[in-house]
């Protein structure tokens, strides 16, 4: 779906997991969005699907999941109320999710995320996963509503290494987020390089900081400090 002069597919290197992710793609993010990580994440993981949609109510595939009698599903999103990877001991997480869990995603913007969830009736009946997220995200050519705030990619690699700790998981996470990473190091190269169109020639010195003010202008999507 990218520019062969920017393609990351070298770097991809599925894992397979017990735990069966599937990414609920708002159709703008399936659409539109290049820099997305919805894709990049499908591509890392063997034992996972995308479906595409808004309201999942009626969604044969979701359903479909749903009513396996076998699966335990799970929606990963953030809340105080729901099961907390980051503080539960071992037995707590296998006894919880079960052997082979299905966790659903909400891949899209926060808005876009919010109102999936609530048009999708059947998504809200679901147990809800989360955790303590203490990064802030490397998605540093995007906005992101809060500094903790992490890119589906990021997000499924905490939740990974999170279920490693509780050892429902054995696969390696090592080399998880270079797809990812390669595609930041490609973009800021462009946005950098004064041959390409990207580049601000009013700005010649401009240099990359990490995002860490976020709210002060949402249509911002990169910060730059002029060099003296």
């Amino acid at each position: 779906m990218r520019a062969s002069i920017s393609c990351i597919c070298k770097h991809i290197n599925p894992l397979q997991t017990k735990t069966r992710f599937v990414i609920l793609m708002h159709p703008k993010e399936y659409k539109k969005e290049k820099n997305g990580t919805g894709q990049m994440t499908k591509l890392q993981l063997e034992n996972s699907e995308i479906i595409v949609g808004v309201d999942f109510t009626n969604n044969d595939r979701v359903n479909e999941i749903l009513e396996e009698d076998k699966n335990n599903s799970y929606l990963l999103y953030p809340g105080k109320e729901n099961f907390n990877l980051s503080i539960r001991e071992s037995s707590e997480i296998v006894s919880f999710m079960g052997i082979k869990p299905h966790i659903f995603l909400l891949d899209g913007t926060w808005p876009c995320a919010r109102k999936m969830l609530k048009l999708s009736k059947n998504l809200q009946k679901l147990q809800r996963v989360s955790f303590d997220n203490k990064i802030k995200s490397e998605f540093i050519i995007k906005q992101q509503p809060d500094s903790l705030c992490l890119s589906t990619i990021e997000s499924v690699y905490t939740v990974l290494n999170l279920l490693k700790e509780g050892g429902l998981e054995h696969c390696d996470t090592k080399d998880f987020l270079i797809p990812f990473e390669k595609m930041i190091e490609y973009q800021v190269e462009c946005i950098l390089n004064p041959n390409n169109n990207s580049y601000s020639h009013a700005n010649p010195t401009k240099e990359i900081l990490p995002k860490t003010m976020y709210k002060e202008n949402p249509q911002r999507t990169i910060f730059f400090e002029q060099k003296s």
